[in-house]
């Protein structure tokens, strides 16, 4: 398959072009805005993969969750480049492509730092079919609160433990340095959407969804405390 996978969601921008086994990827850390570098990181792919977007069987879009303009830039810029070429797309959210970074065969925690004193955060295991699996609904809210759905040994990945350093804490999950660092990448989006695809789950561009988690996503962290206990 040829797929497409775009992920602007988080501070770091990626691109990457699935061509069979081989994966063709762009990425950059934050500091220019995403919209400025994303279609430039498209092209580049693109040209050196020699494939147009009416080669491709699908677009695979970062939905989030993550930062609010990002997850908005990645979702519009994967319709806008799908409307054209006339191509379905796969919905892949920003902890699935985490996931997917840790090595398969045991079950894995993928966390990142949503800012305001909170994590978002969801725990997940391999599948042969669809790359990885949910065994918890994806989550946003406090470190403290953070709990793991099954009992186990769990690997952590994510910089939600480098914001958070007590989370390392839970029991039964196991944190490398590396994997606290790590960023969703495009290349793990490409390469989940590749089989969401197969699976026939493309979607028409029309009906791929953002996911925030936080029903206000641009409150502050003061207005959040004074919000009652649910």
């Amino acid at each position: 398959m040829r797929v497409l996978a775009i992920d602007t969601a988080t501070e770091a921008c990626s691109v990457a072009l699935l061509c069979g086994a081989e994966t063709i990827s762009r990425s950059a850390p934050g500091g220019r805005s995403h919209a400025q570098q994303i279609l430039g990181m498209v092209d580049a792919v693109l040209a050196e993969g020699q494939v147009s977007l009416g080669m491709l069987d699908g677009i695979a879009a970062s939905i989030g969750p993550g930062a609010f303009t990002g997850v908005r830039i990645s979702v519009a810029v994967a319709q806008g480049l799908a409307f054209g070429a006339d191509l379905r797309v796969a919905a892949i959210t920003t902890l699935e492509a985490l996931a997917a970074q840790a090595p398969h065969g045991g079950a894995v925690m993928a966390c990142l730092d949503a800012r305001m004193g909170e994590v978002y955060w969801g725990c997940f295991i391999p599948d042969p079919g669809r790359g990885v699996r949910a065994t918890s609904p994806a989550a946003v809210g406090p470190p403290h609160g953070v709990v793991l759905p099954v009992p186990g040994s769990y690997r952590g990945i994510g910089r939600g433990f480098t914001a958070y350093p007590v989370l390392a804490a839970l029991p039964g999950l196991s944190l490398s340095p590396a994997d606290s660092q790590a960023l969703p990448n495009a290349r793990e989006f490409a390469l989940l959407g590749a089989l969401r695809l197969e699976l026939g789950e493309g979607l028409d561009p029309a009906d791929l969804i953002p996911l925030y988690l936080r029903d206000k996503v641009a409150s502050t962290e003061a207005e959040r405390r004074r919000q009652p206990a649910p």
